[in-house]
């Protein structure tokens, strides 16, 4: 395995019916927050349903997740809804909270893929290596382990003579002699469903933490005369779990350096990764570049040859191809090609923004339609609109589209040319090719080809201001 990636080719993919569970019903008081643990988001996703998209990549079409403490917070965290939920109403462990998940299951005879919902970086390679294991080795169950200097608080994986799985000894249930071994559980297995449903009822709490553990099921395995078998790991990157808020940081750290890696291959220009910002989601072209101190989150598309950035958000949108997109918020819009937005625009949910635009420093554009080529260079507001193409809108221009109690829509032709600090009244509508001249108010239609002047006459008063002053310094 290279690295963390998070993608694995789809050919790979093919195989037997999987089943997977996830284990997520902790409150995770270390977080010190009312939102469950396994709901934080890393690199906008919550954690376990980074876990739960690597289980669907492997087959597992709707992993079970084990909840409890804050269980609908967890549930209305995830993005995608094809999952079952089995309810831990008492944590009681991780034997217990398997015995939750199985009855979701029914009678499902495949191998399961069972991990915790704390693990983030686990991905769909990493599952696979523990299933073709199963597929080949003909064991009960596989577990994944890999090696510390110093075991800590993680359970021992404990061999017989021969090299083989014996047990696995909780870290407060060691012997010192156990205490000494370095290769230690992931907590992370792949079980046959029929085995794990037959021994989950033998389990008891015979244990120093008095709770039911899936451990324990292991042991049992080897009793029988059955084998568990054991992937090794070269490290513990892919089982690192996130307990505390600094940990949450430090997942979110390796994942998305992970997604900027894969970016970069692809043939993305990244700048400065270390101010980089990208959700796993985002699709961006070859050829595209994203400058320092940029954020691209959600399904944000970017098309070849643009550049995003510095210091700009991009969320849920999509940028066509050669655009250039520099300090600016673009939230929820489509942008065409050859675009120029910023710097300090702020393009808002619903706006459409035709080939050619150009968006200047400080405008703003709300739920709004631009044809092919339409300039707004500098300090406007543009809300509940549609303007034609390559129509030219001036400096200090507002769309007044919200009278206080209802937003009203303003339209604007083909070719028409909007002053500079002109306000126009919504509902209204300007017609192809007109023109309104600079500090205008307009309340009514102005039609194709037409002058709109809505202003006062500028008046003269001769010598005014110097009469004034007189008069000024005779009273002072």
């Amino acid at each position: 395995m290279r690295g963390i990636s998070r993608y694995v080719k789809p050919s790979q993919m093919t195989r037997p019916a999987v089943a997977g569970v996830i284990l997520a019903a902790g409150k995770g008081t270390r977080m010190k927050s009312e939102l469950p643990k396994c709901a934080h988001p890393i690199c906008g996703i919550a954690m376990v349903e980074h876990i739960g998209r690597a289980m669907k990549k492997l087959g597992a079409e709707k992993p079970v997740l084990v909840v409890g403490h804050g269980a609908e917070l967890l549930k209305s965290s995830l993005w995608d809804a094809n999952y079952s939920f089995a309810m831990q109403e008492t944590q009681e462990g991780t034997g217990h909270a398997a015995q939750m998940a199985m009855t979701k299951l029914g009678e499902f005879d495949g191998p399961v893929l069972l991990t915790p919902g704390d693990t983030p970086l686990l991905n769909a390679e990493g599952l696979q290596l523990l299933l073709e294991k199963f597929e080949t080795s003909g064991a009960k169950a596989v577990v994944a382990s890999f090696q510390v200097p110093e075991g800590g608080n993680y359970g021992r994986i404990i061999r017989n003579q021969a090299g083989e799985f014996a047990k696995i000894v909780e870290a407060k249930d060691c012997t010192p002699e156990e205490a000494k071994a370095t290769e230690v559980n992931s907590a992370v297995y792949c079980f046959d469903a029929v085995t794990l449903r037959r021994l989950l009822p033998k389990l008891d709490k015979n244990n120093a933490q008095q709770e039911y553990l899936l451990t324990d099921i292991l042991k049992h395995i080897v009793e029988e005369g059955h084998k568990v078998a054991v992937v090794e790991f070269p490290n513990d990157t892919i089982f690192k779990g996130v307990n505390n808020r600094w940990e949450l940081a430090q997942a979110a750290t390796i994942m998305r350096m992970s997604i900027l890696e894969r970016h970069a291959l692809n043939g993305v220009t990244i700048i400065d990764p270390g101010t980089t910002f990208i959700d796993p989601d985002v699709e961006i072209a070859p050829e595209a570049q994203i400058e320092p101190m940029t954020v691209l989150q959600g399904r944000t598309k970017i098309g070849a040859g643009s550049v995003i950035g510095p210091m700009t958000t991009i969320d849920d949108s999509e940028i066509g191809a050669s655009c250039r997109v520099a300090q600016s918020r673009v939230s929820h819009a489509i942008v065409g090609d050859n675009v120029k937005i910023g710097p300090f625009a702020n393009i808002r949910p619903g706006t459409k923004l035709g080939n050619e635009c150009r968006i200047g420093n400080f405008v703003e554009v709300k739920n709004s339609e631009l044809g092919t080529g339409v300039a707004s260079g500098h300090l406007t507001y543009i809300g509940d609109a549609t303007i034609g193409d390559r129509t030219n809108v001036g400096a200090g221009t507002i769309t007044c589209n919200y009278d206080g109690y209802k937003k009203h829509q303003t339209k604007i032709g083909k070719g028409a040319f909007i002053g500079s600090n002109s306000t126009i009244i919504a509902p209204c509508e300007v017609g192809d090719g007109a023109y309104i001249a600079a500090g205008s108010v307009v309340d009514k239609n102005i039609g194709k080809d037409s002058l709109g002047i809505g202003r006062a006459h500028t008046v003269e008063k001769t010598k005014w201001a110097s009469q004034y002053r007189e008069r000024m310094e005779e009273d002072s």
